[in-house]
């Protein structure tokens, strides 16, 4: 089965007016033969990190038993396999790990699971990204910048707060809440505004239409009731297995440990993410002269990195590639990059040592549509 990509066609006679990339069209690449699925690679993949998760799990509290300092090199390692774990949640999410959809859809809730993240919900916030990246009216990353002018009316310590909430050592304290607590909280608080819904409908209603508010209650929280039942799924299973964990482990050496490895992978994943969009030369234009393809390939980087780190990241600093095609799998990514190497000779590379760098940009001016630093 192909699949094929779902960026609007009429995007693909676009052409470049950057001069590097000038008269460069979507239709030049070839991207069709990479978009062929493989239930065997990804079942392979899958394999490839849940045992290794399983089994270091297991090897922890012996190590701990043995010396503490053994845990160090188990946890580094945990960190990295949950890395991939969580991009190839990310590929189940575009329908584009397995050939049938019912095995994404499945696996990516069980991966939702151990990345303690409501897979779907996920990945419906992740597709708006896709479809409007590079539209900086719409969406401005993870970190939800703000303009150049909008900082410019700060106050100085609302201007530091601003600089403090940034900084790349917040990824830490940012990714334990992104994966730890968020969705903790929005299925509290989501319930917790459906209760108060549900008790005003009944003041007013009584019981007579009480279907009628279940199918038609929106909430901050979650926008379908398909969400809902994602969010609600994974927190049962969640702290289900916290609690086992914790049974198993005791609490202090399971949390310490896991919230370790959650934290930092999270935060690795979040700065990968980040730094793939948020670059010198990034195009950050408004919703007016917006153009999807543009959004793709000059948008969107491409970071470099040794094959060990392109194996725990699935592939994702093909980030361009990506984004030229969600459809394509992460295995395919790194040949159809090759494929298409001579008409991406000119996009926005960057190494591992180009990250802090990427951290200054943290401002959008929007008059001249480009990334900006604190002045």
């Amino acid at each position: 089965m192909v699949l094929a990509c779902s960026k609007p066609q009429a995007h693909t006679k676009t052409i470049l007016t950057s001069p590097v990339l000038e008269q460069i069209r979507k239709r030049d690449f070839s991207l069709r033969p990479y978009l062929q699925r493989s239930n065997k690679r990804a079942f392979l993949q899958i394999a490839s990190t849940l045992l290794p998760i399983a089994g270091l799990w297991l090897l922890l509290p012996k190590a701990f038993a043995i010396s503490p300092l053994l845990v160090a090199p188990i946890l580094v390692l945990l960190i990295l396999f949950s890395s991939r774990c969580f991009s190839l949640m990310h590929d189940c999410g575009h329908q584009s790990l397995f050939r049938d959809n019912i095995l994404n859809h499945i696996v990516g809730f069980i991966l939702g699971v151990i990345n303690a993240i409501p897979q779907h919900p996920w990945s419906r916030g992740h597709a708006y990204h896709h479809r409007h990246n590079g539209n900086w009216d719409l969406y401005r990353g993870p970190s939800a910048l703000i303009t150049s002018a909008e900082y410019a009316s700060y106050s100085p310590w609302r201007k530091r707060f601003y600089q403090f909430l940034r900084h790349p050592l917040m990824l830490f304290p940012g990714g334990f809440f992104y994966l730890i607590i968020k969705p903790r909280a929005a299925l509290i608080l989501g319930s917790l505004d459906f209760a108060i819904d549900s008790l005003r409908h009944i003041s007013n209603n009584g019981f007579c239409k009480w279907q009628l508010l279940i199918s038609n209650h929106r909430s901050r929280h979650w926008y379908t009731a398909s969400e809902f039942w994602h969010i609600l799924g994974n927190n049962i299973c969640v702290v289900a297995a916290w609690v086992l964990m914790g049974s198993w482990l005791g609490l202090g050496l399971f949390w310490v440990s896991y919230s370790i490895v959650m934290t930092t992978s999270a935060a690795i994943m979040i700065c990968f993410f980040f730094v793939q969009h948020n670059f010198e030369g990034s195009y950050a234009h408004t919703t007016n002269d917006w153009d999807s393809f543009k959004g793709d390939i000059e948008g969107s980087s491409f970071l470099k990195m040794n094959r060990i780190f392109n194996w725990f990241s699935a592939d994702i600093g093909y980030h361009n590639v990506h984004h030229l095609c969600e459809g394509i799998p992460n295995y395919n990514l790194r040949a159809c990059h090759e494929a298409n190497a001579e008409l991406l000779k000119n996009i926005k590379v960057l190494n591992l040592v180009d990250i802090p760098s990427c951290f200054n940009l943290i401002l959008w001016d929007r008059d001249k549509q480009q990334l900006a630093t604190i002045p």
